[in-house]
């Protein structure tokens, strides 16, 4: 990925539940940042050329046997260090301090108190709130440190040794219960570091053409374009950089939601100047899923059929070596995939599970392997991508198939894509009243997915004076943030007795409309 900038700031990760958190927070200043892990020796660190560096919170206690460390040289590259919870805790301990076990933690909201006079903690309260979660401690501040705030269980809330521009905190700034936890950011990024708020979206996308430009030349670029947010925004940073030299492959198996194929089609024949190639594989998917019972096999018949597709329209489109791919920053991160200052040095796991043919093989292009989901939604919209592909919602690989509990069938794909726009028309405009109310996107009563599901039973209804024997619809609706939990939405009765309403007013074959209100865990967010 080109970069508009020499300025980088790497998160060393100490396997933290924020670590993700802490690289998103800096990229939301303005200023590019990366994440490698802990262990990473200061040479490789020094390759990468930081600006500066931070050391995440971590879940160990620094003397435990296994413990991460980190090497020390990291703290004589001559750059600023900001360490957070257990990176306070390991930066005290590698230059001589020493962290204690305190008698009892400290977990959540906690009132903090500074002390004297601190460059981190200006232009914020003297007595605040921030977010603690810890145990041990520090007891004792290495040489040539200020212990510069305090709350009633921890001595050394923060410290700093301007001299050598190393600060720590054991809170967290980089959540939102520290509320001027993102001044503190600013002052280490801005006033400690001298650092420029000028890594953006409009500067990023010509770089990233130049880039795609510089390294197809005259060859051509294959994507298997599925519609959704990642793959579309691929294709739309490919095809500003090299136009028809970019195929895009859109293999439709039948299993999208409700006039999908024909929004997708619409906007790269019409809005993009791409080769798009519409491959209709709807009766050959219905063939091999007819009968199939059980998730997993579903799973391999969609997954192995769609190479097959993709291949048989890239064997016969001449010149290809390259294959777009929409990898995105958390899929390196989570596979744990190294960063230095450039590529990856592996690919992640499932990359190198595409079933390549005997004798065909493409170069890797993956522009958006540095970009977080929200700033790839952001490309998507600074392409020119419309709305209903770039705030898509997360869908899964083999679409309905796995929304249908049992087998699939052609009338049960008609009840459930029926069924699932009414969900989808009226919890989008439930959304929209509440970012119309509230001014944010994530307001916290907001659904973050939502979606139908079609059971494998029948239910006795009433419809006009006559007994029915029909399906069931259960609507699942849940808050998230990112996938990982998630909670049931507490929508409004109004809504829920408008979507059931419809449903079975709209759906011939549905006489009843149930919601699962089940959160993640012990659910999960899927049926199958």
């Amino acid at each position: 990925m080109a970069e508009t900038t020499q300025q980088k700031v790497i998160v060393l990760d100490f396997g933290a539940q924020y670590g993700q958190l802490i690289a998103r927070r800096v990229r939301d200043l303005h200023v590019y940042s990366e994440i490698l892990p802990c262990d990473a020796p200061a040479s490789e660190i020094a390759a990468a050329q930081p600006s500066a560096i931070i050391l995440s919170g971590g879940p160990a206690s620094v003397y435990a046997e296994d413990a991460p460390k980190v090497d020390p040289g990291v703290f004589e590259l001559g750059v600023p260090v900001l360490g957070f919870c257990y990176g306070q805790q390991i930066m005290a301990t590698t230059l001589g301090g020493t962290v204690g076990h305190t008698e009892k933690g400290e977990y959540g909201a906690a009132p903090l108190t500074r002390k004297g006079e601190s460059r981190l903690l200006a232009n914020t309260p003297e007595e605040q709130t921030v977010w603690m979660s810890h145990r041990d401690a520090v007891s004792q501040v290495p040489e040539g440190f200020t212990i510069t705030s305090v709350t009633d269980t921890c001595p050394v809330a923060s410290m700093e040794c301007a001299e050598r521009n190393l600060y720590a905190t054991q809170f967290h700034p980089e959540v939102r219960h520290t509320p001027n936890g993102n001044q503190m950011l600013s002052n280490f990024l801005f006033d400690i570091c001298g650092l420029e708020a000028n890594w953006t979206m409009e500067g990023l996308i010509d770089s990233m053409v130049e880039d795609i430009r510089a390294k197809v030349g005259n060859d051509r670029v294959i994507l298997a374009l599925s519609g959704g947010v990642d793959s579309s925004v691929v294709a739309a940073l490919c095809a500003r950089a090299i136009g028809k030299q970019l195929t895009c492959v859109f293999v439709n198996h039948g299993l999208l939601r409700k006039n999908e194929p024909e929004q997708v089609e619409e906007v790269f024949t019409k809005q993009f100047d791409v080769d798009f190639v519409h491959v209709h594989a709807e009766e050959r998917y219905a063939k091999l899923l007819d009968g199939v019972t059980e998730p997993e096999q579903k799973r391999r018949i969609i997954g192995t059929q769609f190479w097959e597709e993709f291949f048989t329209v890239a064997q016969h489109t001449g010149g290809v070596k390259y294959l777009a791919q929409g990898t995105i920053y958390p899929d390196i991160i989570e596979s744990g995939a190294r960063k230095t200052g450039g590529k990856a040095s592996t690919i992640k796991s499932h990359h190198n599970l595409i079933p390549f043919p005997e004798g065909v093989h493409f170069d890797l292009i993956e522009p958006l392997d540095h970009f977080f989901k929200d700033e790839v939604r952001a490309l998507g919209t600074a392409l020119g991508l419309p709305d209903y592909i770039v705030h898509r919602q997360p869908f899964p690989g083999p679409g309905l198939a796995i929304r249908i509990i049992g087998s699939v069938s052609p009338e049960k794909l008609e009840i459930l894509k029926n069924a699932d726009a009414i969900v989808r028309e009226e919890l989008d405009a439930y959304n929209a009243r509440l970012f119309e109310e509230t001014g944010e996107r994530n307001s916290e009563h907001s659904c973050w997915q939502y979606f139908a599901v079609l059971p494998d039973i029948r239910s006795v209804g009433v419809m006009g004076d006559e007994r029915t024997y029909a399906r069931p619809i259960i609507l699942r609706a849940v808050e998230s943030s990112d996938a990982m939990t998630a909670d049931w939405a507490k929508l409004p009765y109004d809504v829920l007795a408008r979507i059931s309403g419809r449903i079975v007013a709209e759906v011939p074959g549905v006489n009843r409309v149930a919601y699962d209100i089940t959160s993640k865990p012990p659910a999960t967010i899927e049926w199958e």
